[in-house]
């Protein structure tokens, strides 16, 4: 990459990895910016500080695709020289190669064959790979604190969730699946190839009833009039709330307007919010069967935060198709699980050093309730064979990002590696693609195979013995690729 094509985007290159630099007012993603707060003034989104954000903004032009960012080679690329996981959980196989043409995996032919024409990466016997998927993620809400993402202005969230989502990328995540947050301009960038990061499966808003885990609102906030406007939190897309199956069918549906691939509703208490309980059940089932009708009327699916069995429960005569957490399941609630077909999103909540950190004694009490229970909860779905996802679910904690791939790591001490790695690669994208036609990315995620999307970890490692690799990707993933694009290679 030449000088003047890093200066013009805001990246700089090192050792074959694109890395964030200070974003200049004439970059790609700050034409974005422009088109955003232009778009946002407009829907009222943006709430002070207007006239302060346009003037570095005036006169740009319209976006165009990022020329320092990688491009589809012109020419087949075949990887030799590998050991091949290839997402189904079995030993890394030898004497086959990878054939990537476009964004797709063209064949696995033998070593026997060559291909005219390719170009040739020499993966030196390494570890082939899917790239990784967390199907847990907050794009926008990771890597920040709780009051920064309640109080700053959307474009600063945009900034550091762009810087995030490449460094994301960079620990070898391709796919997310967004748990809540106004993503969907941050998607579009990342699709649209002005900036590097994972393709996002976007929930949008999470919604919530009055006093539930979305409800962000201070004290002082109560009692808001029947048409008193939205809250902050609210106006930036991070939750919606929503009182009444009327009322959820009206959020629900501006979601899906917006682009959600999936929805996220919030049916029980939780640990990181200030005022409802772990204990609380949140929403009727009526209302909870509201957004699942409203989303399958879209033909995808409702994704439902909640802990309790009591809630979990709820949530799945409702008709909801993943839980996510339910570390406080009992048997009879699992076994409603595999019954009704529902997944079961669980994160390594361990209440170790990996942990979003609370201040509060209460609800680091909660959280330690959450953590035993998750011990209980990978017991059980393996016993009662449930559908399981894997995700991180970090959360206002700048320093838990750079932890992704060591949570799925730890996790060893209930899985066997290869196991795992399954899960955080093929079975994860079968979960990905519960939002049917709304799936963004139809072809199959998580899998080197034909067809596949040509994501793609070369790195140090064996997953027959450990995934301790994943602790330290910058030294242990060698090559990075998505969607046929090499964004890393060290080799």
């Amino acid at each position: 990459m030449s000088n003047a094509i890093a200066a013009d985007t805001g990246l700089t290159w090192k050792t074959g990895s694109i890395r964030p630099r200070s974003c200049n007012c004439g970059s790609v993603l700050c034409q974005l910016l422009h088109e955003r707060v232009m778009s946002d003034m407009s829907r009222r989104m943006f709430v002070g500080g207007t006239a302060a954000m346009m003037a570095p903004f005036v006169g740009l032009q319209a976006a165009e695709a990022n020329p320092g960012l990688p491009q589809h080679a012109e020419r087949p690329t075949l990887l030799t020289n590998l050991r091949l996981f290839d997402g189904s959980g079995k030993p890394a196989r030898q004497g086959v190669q990878v054939l990537i043409q476009g964004k797709q995996i063209a064949a696995l032919p033998s070593t026997a064959e060559t291909v005219e024409g390719a170009l040739v990466i020499d993966c030196q016997g390494k570890l082939v790979m899917p790239g990784l998927i967390d199907t847990h993620w907050h794009t926008m809400l990771a890597a920040i604190p709780q009051t920064t993402a309640m109080t700053a202005d959307l474009g600063y969230l945009y900034l550091a969730a762009a810087q995030e989502a490449q460094r994301t990328l960079m620990r070898g995540f391709t796919s997310v699946r967004d748990a809540g947050g106004p993503a969907f301009a941050l998607k579009r960038a990342i699709d649209e190839g002005m900036i590097p990061g994972p393709r996002i499966y976007p929930s949008g808003a999470m919604i919530s009833q009055t006093s539930g885990h979305g409800d962000f609102r201070l004290r002082s906030d109560i009692p808001r009039a029947a048409n008193e406007p939205l809250s902050q939190v609210e106006l930036t897309g991070v939750a919606m709330i929503a009182d009444g199956e009327a009322e959820v069918l009206r959020r629900v549906r501006e979601q899906l307007m917006l682009g959600a691939s999936q929805i996220k509703m919030l049916a029980g208490g939780g640990v990181a919010s200030l005022y409802d309980p772990l204990d609380s059940t949140q929403f009727t089932e009526k209302e909870l069967r509201a957004g699942v009708e409203a989303a399958a009327d879209w033909n995808t699916y409702v994704m439902a935060h909640v802990y309790t069995p009591k809630g979990i429960k709820r949530a799945i005569k409702a008709g909801v198709k993943s839980i996510e957490h339910g570390q406080l399941a009992d048997e009879e609630c699992v076994r409603m699980m595999r019954d009704e077909g529902v997944w079961w999103s669980l994160q390594p909540f361990l209440q170790d050093e990996d942990s979003n950190v609370y201040p509060d004694a209460a609800r680091r009490e909660s959280q330690s309730r959450v953590a035993q229970g998750t011990v209980k909860a990978y017991e059980m779905a393996q016993k009662h064979g449930i559908k399981t996802g894997w995700g991180t679910d970090v959360l206002f904690n700048p320093k838990g990002p750079a932890t992704q791939g060591k949570q799925l790591a730890k996790l060893t001490r209930f899985y066997d590696p290869l196991t795992l790695l399954q899960q955080a690669t093929a079975t994860n994208g079968e979960l990905l693609a519960l939002s049917s036609e709304r799936n963004p990315y139809p072809q199959p995620l998580g899998r080197i195979a034909p067809g596949a999307l040509a994501d793609i970890l070369v790195a140090d490692g064996d997953p027959s013995r450990n995934l301790d690799f994943l602790i330290n990707p910058e030294q242990n993933l060698r090559l990075i690729m998505k969607d046929g694009k090499v964004y890393k290679n060290t080799l």
